[in-house]
């Protein structure tokens, strides 16, 4: 099974080291690295290409051009993508161990899966074992969805054949463009999901999505748009989706 991995970046360079180290040092051998660049005007580039020469070994895929955005340039990755599974490493983000690309491939193999998803900490900026939220997940029953469930889009890894059929991010969200492919994807009854008990991602706390509280306000709008959209709930959906992260900080 071949897994290829997208990090999208723009002036990363103070996280870019941590999140390509998290992805060449996994045990699992065949990975495609694939890395989308929105023409950055630090170092970032220069840095990503500078680890790959030191990496001859790996297949690591760099472009470099203008995009329209975070979910702009993770489509222009999934276009990219050759892998039997795609699965997204942030460029503030970081695999949580070595063995985590091999876990995710087990569970694949356990029985016929189209996704697998698992658990993620968001740690501080400047420490990355320094956890300050636990975002626990749980097996999938559509009911959730109602609810506000979602796992951590960070965490999921999907079958190719399912970006064929759903399609892409749609760019008309500015924040929410994941929480309304997941909606589409975890609806759709033909899918099977597994979920594995473990941390798969650490994420730097600081994201666009909780960045300020006006983007709060613009991702909450967002998701209510999603969730209508899709017909899988209402006004209530969104406030159960954000109470719902309250206990992930006493976790």
């Amino acid at each position: 099974m071949k897994i290829s991995i997208i990090t999208a970046t723009y002036n990363s360079v103070a996280t870019i080291v941590s999140c390509m180290e998290s992805v060449l040092q996994q045990t699992y051998p065949n990975i495609e690295y694939v890395i989308i660049d929105g023409q950055s005007t630090d170092n970032t580039l220069e840095m990503a290409q500078h680890i790959k020469s030191k990496s001859p070994q790996a297949n690591i895929v760099i472009q470099s051009e203008a995009d329209k955005g975070i979910y702009d340039a993770l489509n222009k990755g999934i276009a990219l993508a050759t892998g039997d599974v795609i699965g997204f490493v942030h460029s503030d983000d970081m695999l949580a161990n070595p063995n985590t690309i091999q876990n995710i491939v087990n569970t694949f193999n356990t029985q016929k899966l189209d996704g697998v998803y698992g658990d993620l900490q968001y740690v501080t900026q400047t420490n990355t074992d320094k956890v300050i939220r636990h975002w626990q997940s749980q097996q999938f029953k559509s009911s959730l969805l109602k609810k506000g469930w979602m796992p951590a889009h960070p965490t999921l890894f999907l079958k190719r054949d399912v970006y064929a059929k759903q399609g892409h991010f749609n760019l008309k969200y500015k924040i929410a463009a994941d929480y309304d492919f997941i909606l589409r994807v975890f609806k759709d009854q033909s899918y099977t999901f597994g979920y594995l008990p473990e941390v798969i991602t650490k994420m730097r706390a600081g994201g666009a999505s909780n960045r300020s509280l006006k983007n709060i306000i613009i991702k909450s709008k967002e998701d209510y748009k999603a969730v209508t959209a899709n017909k899988v709930g209402g006004w209530y959906t969104i406030v159960f989706k954000n109470l719902s992260k309250v206990n992930q900080f006493f976790k």
